[in-house]
């Protein structure tokens, strides 16, 4: 269990945390995909939710550092489709994701810079995904009551990784899939 806890400074009478620790427990770590392709309309755009994983902010030190279980992705939602999302779609989807997209592999990222900008940071660094290494930034807004936000879109071909298709490649999710993390 991951537990939030955080350091904080005076600035001008108001108290701002620092050093931010998230998880499950106290954020929400999403993967959106979209679909494409002549047949588009029979598949669905997924939420997916990862459930193993933990992730720190030190604003002090000027690092972000997340580490995601690769086997731990559920799907929350699926929208679009001709027929709803049922419980036998979800249990292959996350199969297709542990057996041929991320082969049950751990994601790690670790920044390389972190700079503020009136309250918003530009995190650069590296992202290991599917056992290959490559660069990635993205935006994280720190707001005046310490919840955090992040997204950052991810090209699954930069890391070696081939989007799924079905129906002799009609039916595909596209290359990029949005990551967004929302504490709570």
């Amino acid at each position: 269990m991951v537990k939030l806890w955080s350091s904080s400074v005076a600035i001008g009478g108001i108290y701002a945390a620092r050093i931010h620790r998230l998880g499950p427990d106290n954020a929400t770590l999403s993967v959106h995909t979209k679909r494409g392709g002549a047949a588009a309309k029979a598949g669905h755009d997924l939420e997916l939710h990862v459930t193993s994983w933990e992730a720190t902010l030190d604003l002090d030190a000027g690092t972000a550092e997340l580490s995601a279980d690769g086997s731990s992705l559920r799907v929350e939602r699926g929208t679009g489709g001709m027929m709803e999302l049922g419980d036998e779609d979800r249990d292959n989807i996350h199969k297709t994701i542990d057996d041929e997209v991320l082969e049950k592999r751990n994601i790690t990222f670790r920044s390389s810079s972190l700079v503020e900008d009136d309250g918003r940071y530009r995190v650069e660094g590296e992202l290991t995904l599917a056992g290959r290494t490559q660069p990635l930034g993205f935006d994280v807004l720190v707001s005046d009551d310490g919840r955090i936000t992040a997204a950052a879109t991810v090209t699954q071909t930069r890391w070696g990784m081939k989007p799924f298709s079905a129906l002799f490649g009609t039916l595909k999710v596209l290359d990029d899939v949005e990551v967004q993390l929302q504490s709570r």
